[in-house]
């Protein structure tokens, strides 16, 4: 018989998914954590403090550096996306229409406003 249709010995190792395709297993990575810093940089040593300040009220963690050179350009982006953020935004759920009503009447919801 050929040999095309049965299989003889044993299949190749497949290559690990990580390794292969570039994948990230761990795709959350923090900005600001001990592990993950900002990176940030200012003109001048004075503003190196109030940046410090912010940090470390947001309590986050930077590495900050000071350009002194001639048309440097600040780069604070990433502290002001972080402070920027918005708050996570809940909404009061109606009650169903067999709760009590909160009116307060002891009534159900149906009944009573619903």
């Amino acid at each position: 018989m050929s040999d095309k249709f049965f299989f003889k010995g044993r299949q190749d190792a497949r290559q690990h998914h990580t390794a292969y395709g570039g994948f990230q297993t761990n795709a959350s990575q923090k900005s600001g954590s001990k592990k993950f810093p900002l990176t940030l940089v200012v003109t001048s040593e004075a503003r190196k403090q109030e940046i410090e300040a912010q940090v470390a009220e947001a309590k986050l963690h930077a590495n900050i550096t000071v350009d002194i050179r001639e048309g440097a350009v600040e780069s604070i982006a990433e502290l002001t996306a972080l402070r920027n953020k918005g708050e996570t935004v809940t909404s009061a759920t109606l009650p169903s229409r067999n709760d009590p009503c909160s009116c307060g009447s002891g009534v159900k919801f149906k009944k009573c406003c619903g």
